[in-house]
């Protein structure tokens, strides 16, 4: 009986180094995979840096084109291109910045006025069909009758 439980035992330990093994390899390879996805993951990341460097960079046509459209989607829109132009002014942006707000500020007061409320926004609605037409054709081209003055008025922007 002693030799059928020392061959048990045997027969554990066997087991117990095979399972050792067993594991040391799959941590090797686990390394081995975690190292790979890691040169992976920092050759994506430096790609997406360089794109976004591009899409971004003032010298770059199309990033205020983004910019000037991003202005254009609501008022948080037009936050957040506000905070895209402050870090890579571009021309067109300001631009459609300036107009967005004064198109904007433009259906507020025809909102507020109750004789002129439901006509006072189609007014407005047109100034940003044509703004925006503009922006995603990438021409600074001020909206009829008050484009200009909202040049003049927000020139800080």
């Amino acid at each position: 009986m002693s030799d059928e439980k020392k061959d048990l035992g045997d027969k554990a330990e066997e087991a117990f180094d095979k399972a050792k093994e067993t594991a040391k390899e799959a941590a090797e390879d686990a390394k081995e995979a975690a190292k790979d996805f890691t040169e992976e993951a920092k050759e994506a990341a430096q790609e997406f840096k360089e794109d976004v460097k591009e899409a971004f960079d003032p010298a770059n046509p199309e990033s205020g084109k983004t910019v000037a459209i991003i202005a254009h989607l609501t008022l948080i829109g037009w936050i957040i291109a506000i905070i895209m132009n402050s870090s890579n002014k571009t021309e067109l942006g300001s631009f459609y910045i300036r107009q967005v707000l004064g198109i904007m500020l433009v259906g507020f007061v025809l909102g507020i006025i109750p004789v002129v409320n439901l006509i006072g926004w189609i007014f407005p609605l047109i100034l940003w069909i044509v703004s925006l037409i503009g922006s995603i054709n990438g021409h600074q081209k001020p909206v009829f009758l008050v484009g200009e003055y909202f040049q003049n008025w927000f020139k800080g922007l």
